[in-house]
């Protein structure tokens, strides 16, 4: 058989063979079923044939057989929820520390940029055996983000975050997809995952340019956009403190209370007057359009770190 030809994804990360586990008992137990089901029905087609038409007094509702074809779909189908369910939990939550990488869609390509300020587009170096977590956003319509050989795929849709992680057991370059219909351009959104040694990633990392990591960025932005004027100690408290806020609640002037997440944080940055901070005036300017998707994302990974006491000074 051709090396090119493959009936299933090639297997990159241990939570791929997890999902191909539940996939083949899937396809096992669809097999047997219809199998079983199809031996029977030529069984009794065949074994009553002759009484076609008639009707006898044998004829009577068994309580036994009722409860079997009830409570055994159910068991499996029970057993196949909690398997799933526990599939889509540990997808969804990433184990341990782990690097964070900044991702963005946009018309026709993967924008992406690592921990450390290095750039790529349509493509993502990573080291085997680290755990990888992408922020993802949209600039424009609805992606997807996949990456068949680690069976990770997120919708990536405007205006929200999404999270994906993964860790890539063995080295290799691997397609990375986009999954959703975006536009004229789609099958041209196609990019790759390159899965080198920690010592190659090294290597790697310090043959291209750096420039500003995702936090140091935000710091500029920060500043640029004048966000101490209003949000530090020395501004007059003409705007809520940030320092140490991030991943609690936040109180609201009409009364709710919120998360204080990463999209509270976009909305405040681009429709600040929908959820006012309760005890100040709805004084903040929208910044929409002054800043994109990726420097939303820059800027809420800077307010991440700021601790209690480490609020950056006024700009003069």
């Amino acid at each position: 058989m051709s090396q090119d030809f493959r009936l299933f994804p090639e297997r990159a990360s241990s939570y791929a063979l997890e999902v191909d586990h539940l996939y083949f008992f899937l396809i096992g137990m669809t097999v047997f079923f219809a199998g079983l089901i199809t031996c029977a029905l030529l069984f009794f087609s065949m074994r009553y044939r002759r009484s076609l038409g008639r009707r006898g007094d044998h004829e009577r509702a068994t309580l036994a057989i009722e409860l079997v074809w009830t409570l055994v779909p159910l068991a499996v189908v029970l057993f196949v929820f909690v398997w799933g369910a526990r599939l889509y939990f540990a997808a969804s939550m990433a184990p341990g520390e782990a690097m964070e990488f900044l991702a963005t869609g946009k018309q026709w390509m993967w924008k992406i940029q690592h921990p450390t300020g290095q750039r790529e587009i349509n493509a993502l170096h990573v080291p085997a055996g680290e755990t990888v977590v992408l922020t993802l956003t949209s600039e424009d319509v609805i992606h997807s983000f996949y990456v068949p050989a680690f069976r990770v795929k997120r919708d990536v849709v405007p205006g929200l975050y999404s999270r994906v992680w993964f860790r890539a057991d063995r080295t290799g370059t691997f397609h990375l997809l986009c999954a959703e219909y975006c536009g004229t351009k789609h099958s041209q959104m196609i990019g790759s995952v390159v899965v080198l040694e920690p010592e190659e990633y090294e290597r790697w990392l310090s043959g291209v340019p750096a420039g500003a990591s995702p936090v140091e960025e935000g710091a500029l932005l920060f500043e640029s956009l004048r966000c101490a004027s209003c949000h530090s100690p020395a501004s007059g408290r003409r705007g809520p403190d940030l320092a140490g806020r991030y991943g609690g609640q936040a109180a609201l002037a009409d009364g709710r209370s919120v998360a204080f997440d990463a999209e509270y944080v976009r909305e405040s940055l681009l429709d600040p007057a929908r959820k006012v901070a309760a005890g100040y005036e709805p004084l903040m300017p929208t910044y929409a359009g002054q800043v994109n998707e990726a420097q939303v994302l820059q800027l809420i990974a800077f307010i991440k770190t700021l601790a209690p006491g480490a609020q950056p000074e006024e700009p003069r």
